[in-house]
């Protein structure tokens, strides 16, 4: 989870957004940075405000809320945070003369905004609550990354009021999953993760730690599975409308047999709090993950070296496909696994072992749960030929990659008017290589500018066939258009990567 720097005005501790038609807030922790009364108030303001709502649903959950609450647990982190900000002398300096020598002097030093003579306080400790849930009688016990993340250390507290200190075993930031432990007893009551894939319409039941209040217990039912929200590359979301808020992060989902079908992880909130609309990572992902952590402390991944896109519906249509399904390769990256095995630019990747690709997000989850030193095989739809491919796979290294646009470059001479560029042979443009064309200028309003081309993209391919000339250009297309397509496939290299664009000439 990102960290806030600045001191004097903190957000909750697991208040990161991500984009998605409003925002999309992660809901762990909830700081308290006032007294129990003043933090009170503010829930209590925040539910009054709040549209009441009815569910029909089954007669009860009170037997499965008593089978599965035992196993749901608070936790508390505590962050220590040091400010150098202009502070010098002894803290009762910082202190105002009327609050020095009265029981007021320690909540100031912890939590006031040190005024006096501009100075701030030079320590403070911050507090977050989570949620999380006990998956061994051992006290291993599920959370999200950004729950425990950065925590200087972590306490758990059980349905039955009982505080214990918890270690973290090991966390993994892009599914946001963590597993931690408490040590000293073997009879905990824990939680069995689902098996079985849930179905969009059952019934689920939410137990958590909302705003620091301790149990909670939410229903609703699956609104939609698979779902991206654009906060991390195997984004597999549940999507559940029990009402889950801020403090809920990390708690359990369970299904009507009192098994965990996801952990609570993130809201869609305009406003901060619960609308009905909340995603949960799958058991199925938790089961892996946490495998992992428990063995290793740390999740390694399989990794394939390429970089893919989604097959649009141009793009099918380009290819021949009949539906826009599968991952396309923009670059099999150099002495990778993929470029060892032959794959090449423009191939189609439509299954792994025996699973079908449906984008390319697909494609990344399928990989990463395979082991490195692990052999895949790849189904390929390559020029309207299938191949099959078998892949050993290497170990993901750490680095991310950062894709930048070209700066613009100088004019070329020939233009596509029906296009909206210029372009010029490569060879003729310092530092843009040898092969293929480079886009010059570009009409804003163009069709090529509305496909996402910018000035000094370079067109390797058009069709398949290579281009180095604006003639190479203007004949790919035209055979292109006397073959009756609507959109030709274009091969199209930044300053840092490959990428296809489908472009309508119809």
């Amino acid at each position: 989870m990102p960290k806030d720097n600045n001191t004097q005005q903190r957000r909750p501790l697991s208040a990161r957004r991500v984009a998605m038609l409003g925002s999309v807030a992660m809901i762990g922790a909830t700081i308290a940075l006032a007294g129990p009364l003043g933090h009170f108030q503010f829930v209590e303001q925040a539910f009054a405000a709040a549209p009441t709502s009815q569910t029909q649903g089954p007669a009860g959950f009170a037997d499965l809320v008593a089978k599965v609450k035992p196993a749901v647990i608070s936790v508390r982190v505590k962050l220590d945070e040091e400010s150098n900000a202009n502070a010098s002398g002894p803290e009762s300096e910082n202190l105002p003369p009327s609050l020095q020598g009265t029981p007021f002097e320690k909540f100031f030093r912890q939590f006031g905004d040190g005024m006096q003579g501009g100075k701030l306080q030079r320590h403070q400790v911050i507090t977050g609550v989570g949620s999380g849930f006990f998956i061994s009688a051992d006290g291993y016990a599920v959370t999200n990354n950004h729950v425990v993340d950065h925590a200087k250390s972590v306490q758990v507290t059980t349905d039955d009021g009982t505080i214990y200190t918890a270690k973290v075993i090991g966390t993994d930031p892009k599914t946001d999953l963590a597993l931690i432990k408490v040590d000293g007893k073997t009879d905990f009551s824990f939680a069995n993760l689902e098996n079985q894939v849930p179905r969009v319409g059952d019934w689920v039941v939410a137990v958590g730690n909302p705003y620091g209040l301790g149990g909670t217990v939410t229903a609703g039912i699956i609104s939609a599975e698979g779902r991206d929200i654009g906060s991390g590359p195997y984004d597999n979301y549940i999507q559940i409308d029990a009402p889950i808020n801020k403090g809920n992060s990390g708690g359990p989902t369970f299904d009507t047999n009192g098994n965990v079908i996801g952990v609570n992880t993130a809201i869609y909130s305009p406003s901060g709090g619960s609308v009905g609309i909340g995603f949960d990572v799958p058991a199925t992902t938790v089961k892996m993950i946490v495998a992992q952590l428990k063995e290793h402390g740390t999740v390694t991944r399989g990794w394939l070296g390429v970089q893919v896109q989604p097959v649009t519906s141009g793009i099918a249509e380009s290819l021949g496909l009949k539906q826009p399904r599968g991952a396309l390769v923009d670059e099999a990256q150099a002495d990778t696994p993929a470029a060892q095995a032959g794959i090449r630019p423009g191939d189609v990747i439509t299954s792994v072992n025996g699973n079908a690709i449906k984008d390319s997000g697909t494609l990344a989850r399928e990989i990463s749960g395979m082991a490195p030193g692990s052999s895949a095989k790849l189904d390929i739809l390559r020029k309207g030929e299938t191949k099959t491919f078998t892949v050993t796979l290497a170990k993901m290294p750490n680095e991310t990659r950062k894709v930048a646009r070209a700066d613009e470059s100088e004019q070329g001479s020939k233009g596509i008017p029906h296009l909206g560029l210029s372009v010029a042979p490569a060879g003729d443009v310092g530092g843009a290589g040898n092969k293929g064309v480079v886009v010059t200028a570009i009409e804003p309003d163009g069709p090529a500018a509305e496909h996402g081309l910018q000035s000094g993209d370079v067109i390797l391919d058009v069709a398949g066939k290579s281009v180095s000339s604006a003639a190479d250009l203007r004949n790919a297309l035209s055979d292109a258009k006397s073959e009756g397509k609507h959109d030709v496939l274009m091969h199209v290299k930044t300053s840092d990567n490959t990428h296809f664009v489908a472009m309508p000439i119809g």
